[in-house]
């Protein structure tokens, strides 16, 4: 029996743009598959290229520590490449 993961939604801030994003795959993946142009680089974490804020909403990482600071978490700053959706988000665009 083949269970199905939890379907979220992702919302971007400030734009008429929301997706699907699924529990089991990385913000940036249900971006794409949205049709979202976002910016990306490495996809593991490290570069910060995708780096946005998280408005509201969850997310987990699956990688022991993902490119950013103590600072950046109280920031409320994401790697989407590598964030895992833990209910409906709503991101902002950018590093704050």
């Amino acid at each position: 029996m083949s269970i199905t993961p939890p379907l979220f939604n992702a919302q971007i801030d400030q734009e008429d743009i929301q997706v699907d994003a699924w529990a089991d795959q990385p913000l940036l993946q249900s971006l794409e598959e949205g049709g979202v142009d976002w910016p990306s680089s490495c996809r593991n974490g490290t570069c910060r290229t995708c780096v946005g804020r998280l408005k509201s909403g969850t997310v987990r990482y699956e990688i022991e520590w993902p490119g950013l600071s103590p600072e950046d978490f109280e920031a409320g700053c994401v790697l989407p490449c590598v964030a895992y959706p833990e209910g409906n988000v709503v991101l902002l665009r950018g590093e704050y």
